[in-house]
């Protein structure tokens, strides 16, 4: 019951059930009391014109009779037979019988439902009995027919509410999936707009939102992307002083040597920061491209850690070939490497190993591993595991780029944890080759 299709399909069910249920009930009690006081009111009429045609009542008149009949008089019984027997009428009926009034009274006897009709003439009671047999079957007939209408309209019911439900639920679907789209990063999506009701104005609401949101990304990707190419001058005149200042640092002062030492650092991690907001931008643009080669992996994940200097990181790998971007590679490798050296602890191990169709790549480390509030979030921008730390001397974007490069290539980058303990990262490129 929590589906509104569900809801909705069990209300009107419900309600189309209960107003079949009352039509049909109603027009079933109305016709049987029609066809019932039908019969009755003739064959009263039929009774008593033939009791008032006889000049003297004669008992042999009503046993002759296929409804024949009984006289009381003077506490005998005559008449009778095996259709009416004087035990068979109702003392309640013979009250009113001996009142004068015509009575009469529906009796069952076994299957048989019959009408016994009573009045009194010249001191003695005349009874007949009247089978309702006809009428009991036309109004077996009509109860048939009043299941069936309300069954059909049950059915029918259930039909229309289906077809209700669909029309009503297809904007709510629309919008669902809409919604999920622009979570999932898709800014132009938009919903169609039906007609000028409620879920009509809810729909305009959300494409106004959704433009209003598209072009406040687009605003901040833009400043972003401004910001760190107006600022890749500027720091590569910096980097060439700081060059200058590593290189003097041995003849400076100690406090000096200390400032210049920080200055170097800095800017290196500015001209990271700018590097990668770079990047980031390239995605968000959808600039971002494959330069595609077919190369020996396991050489390029070497040539990765040689060009760092990273001689302390474990390798396990062996030749692979696959087409894949060189340079995106060569990132996606280092900033995983350099997450574990960073936040793991040794030692840090790189695996490489083919499966049918795909080159699998893992770097795991022997450090407390990540915690599981963290891994839905590992791969976020600027996320930090530990909010209180105020900076750390990454960009806080490494992951994020990696994710990317990996999605880039219609691969997949996972993080979990070891069971022995320690951090692991999964990696998995299509080969586009051999193994």
């Amino acid at each position: 019951m929590r589906s509104l299709r569900t809801r909705l399909l069990v209300a009107f069910a419900l309600l189309s059930g209960v107003t079949a249920a009352a039509v049909a009930g109603t027009m079933y009690v109305l016709a049987r009391n029609v066809i019932l006081e039908k019969a009755q009111v003739a064959a009263v009429q039929a009774f008593t014109e033939k009791v008032s045609t006889m000049t003297v009542p004669d008992p042999a008149e009503l046993s002759d009779r296929d409804d024949s009949g009984t006289i009381l008089y003077r506490g005998r019984t005559y008449g009778g037979g095996s259709s009416l027997r004087a035990e068979d009428i109702p003392a309640e009926l013979r009250d009113k019988v001996r009142t004068g009034v015509v009575a009469w009274q529906r009796v069952a006897r076994g299957e048989q439902v019959e009408l016994v009709i009573g009045m009194r003439v010249s001191g003695m009671e005349i009874y007949g009995a009247r089978s309702l047999m006809p009428e009991q079957e036309n109004i077996r007939e009509l109860a048939t027919v009043a299941w069936a209408i309300g069954i059909g309209s049950l059915a029918l019911s259930g039909f229309v509410a289906w077809f209700a439900a669909r029309g009503v639920l297809r904007p709510v679907r629309e919008l669902r999936e809409a919604a999920r789209r622009l979570g999932e990063g898709d800014l132009r999506t938009r919903v169609r707009v039906r007609g000028a009701d409620e879920l009509a104005g809810v729909a305009h609401t959300f494409n106004t939102t959704a433009a209003a949101l598209e072009k406040q990304v687009a605003d901040a990707r833009r400043f972003v992307a401004d910001v760190s190419h107006e600022l890749r001058t500027p720091l590569a005149a910096m980097t060439a002083v700081t060059d200058v200042l590593d290189e003097e640092a041995p003849h400076l002062t100690r406090d000096a040597r200390t400032a210049a030492g920080l200055v170097s650092k800095e800017t290196r991690n500015l001209t990271r920061l700018a590097n990668d907001l770079m990047e980031v931008s390239r995605f968000d643009s959808g600039a971002a491209t494959l330069t595609l080669e077919e190369i020996d992996v396991a050489e390029a994940v070497l040539a990765t850690l040689r060009a760092r200097r990273w001689s302390d990181v474990d390798t396990e790998v062996r030749p692979a070939l696959a087409k894949v971007d060189p340079r995106r590679l060569d990132v996606i490798v280092a900033n995983l490497v350099g997450n574990a050296r960073g936040h793991g602890a040794p030692p840090v191990t790189i695996t490489l190993r083919g499966e049918p169709g795909w080159i699998v790549i893992q770097v795991t480390d022997h450090g407390p591993g990540l915690d599981p509030a963290v891994l839905p979030h590992v791969f976020d921008r600027f996320y930090k595991a530990d909010t209180a730390r105020a900076r750390s001397e990454g960009s806080g974007l490494g992951l994020a780029i990696a994710w990317e490069n990996a999605r880039l290539h219609h691969g997949t980058l996972e993080a979990g944890n070891r069971p022995e303990g320690g951090a692991v990262f999964t990696l998995r490129l299509p080969s586009g080759g051999s193994l």
